[in-house]
């Protein structure tokens, strides 16, 4: 079985075979962080909470502060099966303290010089089994799903999750432009999981342009009214902690606007891959259809798809922020004040910048899926016609 047909019977397999080489790579390369100092001499291992004793906790109602000391037996590392005592440091903050029991399954920082323990940190409750259970099922269902779509699902998933940790956020640390990087690797994604779909063919080549046409409506928008709000990129949470660990260096508001296409761009190629999917099933049913049916056809189906993909996007996002909107809520706060708070703002650029990038990228899939397809069709038609015609004027009988 020669290359052609190989690809043909499987169009997937070229796009399979660049992102296992692409995931290679990236497993291979290294983010330049892997030695940061802040985790120098120390492990960072499992352990068994023997026992505890919270003699020097200080309980005040729904706070917590003071020490609790743990008993423990180290699981991993250097210290392996050696027991000791660990300090689990409690600062009053319910997001941030945990309080152990014994028979818990701890992860702590061990500190040593040498062949002796200097202190051990109680870090948190260790649930990294739990979580590889939990995506070993959901990887399992798909499989058994979807089948050799399933995989190919898997494997864009881990590309975009390596390109996101290997290049986007070192390459954002290291200063590049936070807007150029993220869209460089939106684009490169929306490419490569595209292909993975529908293979190299014109499908992908519509969708992706659509889908990228779209994204780039959303930085436009994203950029301007980021500004025209006055919202700074430290909204973010956790985004002021940087500056503060020396990198003054950052804009945090190009990584703010950064962050609105890249939290859009997965529903606007989900949306891309609904037009041009519906686009190619009418054009295959109907060949001779003109350019400007079918991208109506297109239009049709993406005016019942925006309704319910904003509405996702709006639940999406809103979903992070709804202890806040209790908070208001409980305080009688106007809804004017709501409305104009800079959190709420920063989440309202979310998501009507982000639904802009899905409104526009059903017409603009449409309109690339029809002239691509009704291209093809008419050509493959005309062709069929003229190797027909010569075969049906040798049935005429002769007078």
């Amino acid at each position: 079985m020669n290359v052609a047909t190989l690809r043909k019977k499987y169009p997937t397999l070229v796009p399979v075979l660049l992102s296992l080489a692409l995931l290679i790579v990236l497993l291979l390369l290294p983010t330049g962080y892997e030695g940061a100092l802040t985790y120098q001499g120390a492990d960072r291992v499992k352990a068994a909470v023997l026992s505890t004793d919270e003699e020097d906790v200080k309980d005040a109602g729904l706070i917590r502060t003071g020490e609790q000391r743990c008993q423990i037996r180290i699981l991993e590392g250097h210290f392996k099966g050696q027991e000791a005592t660990a300090i689990n440091r409690l600062s009053g903050s319910l997001a941030q303290d945990k309080m152990f029991a014994p028979g818990d399954t701890a992860f702590v920082a061990v500190s040593y010089q040498g062949d002796q323990i200097t202190a051990i940190t109680m870090t948190d409750h260790y649930r990294l089994n739990m979580e590889a259970i939990l995506a070993g099922m959901f990887l399992l269902l798909l499989i058994l799903f979807a089948g050799f779509t399933g995989v190919r699902a898997i494997l864009s998933f881990v590309v975009t999750i390596l390109m996101m940790w290997k290049i986007l956020v070192p390459g954002m640390l290291k200063g590049w432009n936070p807007i150029w990087v993220a869209l460089a690797l939106v684009i490169v994604l929306t490419f490569v999981i595209l292909s993975l779909i529908y293979g190299l063919d014109r499908r992908c080549l519509a969708a992706t342009s659509g889908a990228v046409l779209g994204i780039l409506v959303t930085v436009l928008l994203g950029y301007v009214f980021t500004d025209l709000f006055h919202i700074h990129g430290a909204v973010m949470e956790s985004s002021e902690s940087l500056l503060y660990a020396g990198y003054q260096y950052l804009d945090l508001t190009k990584i703010f606007v950064a962050s609105i296409f890249l939290g859009s761009s997965g529903a606007v190629m989900d949306l891309a891959v609904d037009i041009c999917s519906a686009v190619f099933e009418v054009v295959g049913k109907k060949p001779r259809i003109s350019t400007r049916e079918a991208i109506a056809s297109g239009f049709a189906v993406g005016r019942a798809a925006c309704g319910s993909t904003t509405t996702t996007l709006l639940l999406a996002y809103s979903g992070s922020y709804i202890a806040l909107l209790m908070v208001f809520m409980a305080q009688g706060t106007p809804v004017t004040f709501i409305l104009n708070y800079k959190f709420v703002a920063a989440e309202i650029i979310h998501t009507i910048v982000g639904s802009f990038g899905l409104v526009t990228v059903a017409p603009l899939t449409a309109i690339t899926s029809g002239i691509l397809f009704t291209k093809g069709s008419r050509a493959a038609v005309h062709t069929s016609e003229q190797h027909i015609a010569p075969d049906l004027s040798l049935q005429i009988p002769e007078k």
